[in-house]
């Protein structure tokens, strides 16, 4: 996971669009959000359809819910894409030239003297899937952790200093269990993960 920024380069999207309100066959309605918040899904690599059903439900429920549990509201565009277009935008923004798992993009930094809440979240199929291989989880229950990560990005936590990251893992993890998603910081035996922030 890599650290966020100040700029919001929401890129041009060549593959299909799905609306964040959708519903699945056993999902049930999406949550509508209220009228100040915009949870914009938009899914550029049909892989996402194979590794769980109805991702953009998915993802609209859980930026919602880490949302609520902050008590933060705006406008968030999440892009589920590939390895290709995040390494594109790290290397643009970041000047990496590799991709990553997420990028986080916040339209303000966030505070009382900043300006709208909100931000762009962009995950990387291959790099999520390989990872959640990796870690014996699935690629849901990664990209919920890499969604929980990236809204408290847009909500001014960061990792840069190991005090921080605690903080950060701290509140990942609470989240993710108000989801239902075992805590991605502890392995099987009860240890703290030192995985990839």
């Amino acid at each position: 996971m890599e650290p966020r920024s100040r700029t919001a380069p929401l890129p041009e999207v060549d593959g299909a669009h799905e609306d964040s309100r959708a519903t699945g066959p056993d999902d049930g309605p999406v949550p509508q959000p209220p009228l100040w918040e915009e949870i914009d899904v938009r899914i550029m690599d049909r892989r996402w359809y194979g590794a769980m059903r109805n991702p953009a439900a998915q993802v609209t429920r859980a930026v919602m819910a880490t949302m609520h549990d902050l008590g933060v509201s705006g406008p968030v565009s999440v892009i589920l894409a590939d390895d290709r277009t995040v390494q594109r935008l790290n290397y643009l923004h970041r000047g990496r030239n590799r991709p990553t798992n997420v990028l986080t993009f916040e339209y303000a930094p966030a505070g009382p003297q900043g300006g709208a809440w909100g931000g762009d979240i962009i995950l990387a199929f291959p790099t999520v899937r390989r990872e959640a291989m990796a870690a014996g989880r699935t690629v849901r229950s990664h990209m919920l952790h890499l969604l929980v990560h990236g809204v408290l990005h847009l909500s001014g936590y960061d990792h840069h200093h190991a005090g921080d990251a605690r903080t950060m893992e701290m509140e990942e993890a609470r989240i993710l269990g108000r989801m239902g998603i075992a805590n991605p910081w502890k392995h099987r035996s009860g240890r703290a993960d030192g995985g990839a922030r």
